[in-house]
């Protein structure tokens, strides 16, 4: 863990990681751009539960009032979930901005992971990543979160890559980054609310175990970078493919209407697709949450396990 007078750790925090003990990050945007209040605060406090359920301390990322914080207290949950979008959606690019600015920023992927990386946590748990946009190749609209994958030490438990993007061609980015794509007890990579895209993964994992052990011996080598581990919604809570696919393109077509473009696509969408099931995405959403909470937990355990095996202890 680095000394840095920009971070503020939580003193839970701060002692598991000098013990060596587990932790698991987690974002701020799913609180004030992913969900409407008060389901945001009550599903941010489901997740750290779910973190501590399963062994581990939550360490819920963001930015207030300039200060990068790691680990929020129950009244900045409250807080960032009622501000809800008025709270700005950072990413790498914007973190040096906000901060001498003394401003609140909402944590995406990116942003996590660099936090995360600077104090020393190597899990982190998410809904989905972002991408290469549907049109990219055109648009070039790709999420920042795929070049910091290539280049931070934070492992990533996700449900896959977010399906309202194209998820063939981020795989393909993915690549070129030299990111691994793992998927838990599945052979292809899970499509967010859907258990399958249909495109293969790079490695099967099995056990946390295995997680663990590719982690740590990553890290030991040197090697940069993420390694991201994808796994499916629980089966009760997945959607059917084509019809999810067929309410995304609905929800696109929309958005271009408005002229929606740059990091407002990805609320907008989400919002829409809510709104067409029936708020049955919102809740797929929060179930593939905790299930990813739950296993960067596991692995995170077994993490911790394997470093104290390394130090020399039990």
């Amino acid at each position: 863990m680095l000394t840095n007078q920009y971070l503020d750790i939580l003193p839970e925090i701060k002692q598991a990681l000098e013990l060596g003990h587990p932790v698991v990050a987690l974002e701020s945007t799913i609180i004030s751009h992913g969900m409407p209040y008060p389901k945001n605060v009550q599903t941010a406090k489901q997740v750290e539960a779910t973190v501590r359920e399963n062994g581990a301390i939550p360490a819920t990322i963001a930015i207030i009032k300039g200060r990068l914080k790691v680990g929020l207290s129950q009244d900045e949950l409250e807080y960032f979930g009622r501000t809800g979008q008025k709270i700005a959606k950072v990413s790498r690019r914007d973190i040096p901005f906000i901060v001498a600015q003394e401003k609140d920023g909402a944590t995406t992927v990116a942003a996590t992971m660099i936090i995360a990386a600077m104090a020393g946590i190597r899990l982190f748990a998410t809904g989905g990543i972002g991408g290469v946009h549907r049109g990219g190749e055109l648009t070039m609209d790709i999420s920042a979160d795929l070049d910091e994958l290539g280049r931070t030490n934070v492992a990533v438990v996700c449900a896959g890559i977010k399906s309202i993007l194209d998820i063939g061609r981020t795989l393909e980015y993915l690549e070129t980054a030299g990111v691994p794509v793992v998927g838990y007890t599945t052979d292809t990579v899970p499509a967010f609310y859907a258990r399958s895209s249909g495109f293969s993964v790079d490695y099967r994992a099995d056990t946390p175990v295995e997680v663990a052990t590719a982690i740590l011996s990553k890290y030991d080598l040197g090697i940069d970078g993420a390694i991201l581990i994808t796994n499916p919604v629980p089966e009760p809570y997945a959607l059917d493919p084509k019809e999810i696919e067929a309410t995304i393109e609905q929800a696109i077509i929309e958005m271009n209407k408005q002229g929606i473009v740059g990091k407002e696509t990805t609320p907008f969408l989400l919002a829409r697709i809510a709104e067409q099931t029936h708020g049955e995405s919102l809740e797929t959403n929060i179930k593939l949450v905790l299930n990813n909470a739950k296993l960067a937990s596991q692995i995170a355990v077994e993490y911790s396990r394997l470093l104290n095996i390394g130090k020399g202890g039990k």
